[in-house]
């Protein structure tokens, strides 16, 4: 496959979702603009909470959020390392994986830094690690993921056995 399809297909993605990342951590309103949507929400589904309760869960909602994407970053990134093929006879790669998440680690950094250069927002050592977390997560899903395909590969190989007696 040509370097630029390799590129296109690997590469690109990763590259996308960190500025997809990087232009959200410039937004100065972006608790506003989560409270806006998560906050009436909320408020049909439990009416008696209290406005701080409803801070705390829309809180709770962009720390899942974080989680989300920097899960997706991760794969994202351990795929264009990896370049899997569909023949490979061994689809996890460990260093590969821990090498991943310090990426996702490094990016968070800098994620942070460009927040607390920003007015009315500010880095966060916790979201470094929230971030961090995720990436974590997001490799134990691929592994998750790899070996459930795996077991359900050898469960088919064993029915056609069984069938074939």
């Amino acid at each position: 496959m040509p370097k630029t399809r390799l590129f296109f297909k690997y590469w690109l993605p990763v590259i996308l979702w960190m500025m997809l990342i990087f232009s959200a951590s410039g937004d100065t309103k972006s608790f506003q603009r989560s409270s806006r949507i998560i906050g009436p929400l909320i408020n049909w589904l439990f009416p008696n909470l209290s406005e701080e309760n409803v801070d705390q869960v829309v809180t709770a909602a962009r720390k899942g959020a974080h989680l989300t994407e920097y899960a997706i970053l991760a794969i994202l990134f351990w795929r264009a390392i990896r370049q899997p093929k569909k023949s490979d006879p061994r689809p996890w790669n460990r260093k590969l994986a821990l090498g991943s998440v310090l990426f996702v680690a490094l990016y968070a950094m800098t994620d942070e830094y460009h927040q607390s250069l920003i007015p009315e927002r500010q880095g966060s050592v916790l979201d470094v690690l929230i971030d961090t977390a995720g990436a974590g997560l997001g490799m134990l899903f691929l592994w998750l993921l790899i070996r459930w395909r795996k077991s359900s590969g050898n469960s088919k190989k064993s029915a056609e056995r069984r069938s074939a007696l």
